[in-house]
């Protein structure tokens, strides 16, 4: 029933930019809490930035000045901005919303399927 969609990823030469987007259906989308994570190969996952429902964000350090998250509530949707990308920033990158389905439900954290990008000359 919850479904988190990713879009927008795909190859990108060093320098550029790619705006990923995640729609959120089956979830109180203007309450939750939403975020990019990403895991690079052989790697962790890790944080890329977050977004409040209130709007308030926070970033990575290595992520902070590069990449931006922003939230259209009306459409359900949270976005990542990534500017001046560099082959580190290759990985695997998820959608999460921290959610309630209804408003009887306790919140629970949803993830996306993972959208590759690939920063490469």
């Amino acid at each position: 029933q919850v479904h988190l969609m990713e879009s927008g990823g795909g190859l990108v030469q060093p320098g550029g930019s790619l705006r990923l987007s995640c729609v959120a259906s089956g979830i109180m989308f203007s309450s939750a809490a939403m975020g990019w994570y990403r895991q690079p190969p052989g790697k962790e996952r890790e944080l890329v930035a977050t977004i409040t429902s209130e709007g308030r964000t926070n970033y990575a350090d290595s992520m902070k000045g590069r990449f931006i998250i922003s939230r259209d509530n009306a459409l359900n949707t949270v976005n990542l901005q990534m500017n001046s990308l560099k082959p580190e920033d290759t990985a695997v990158y998820y959608c999460n919303a921290g959610a309630r389905r209804n408003r009887f439900d306790v919140k629970r954290n949803y993830w996306g399927q993972g959208t590759q990008v690939t920063v490469s000359s």
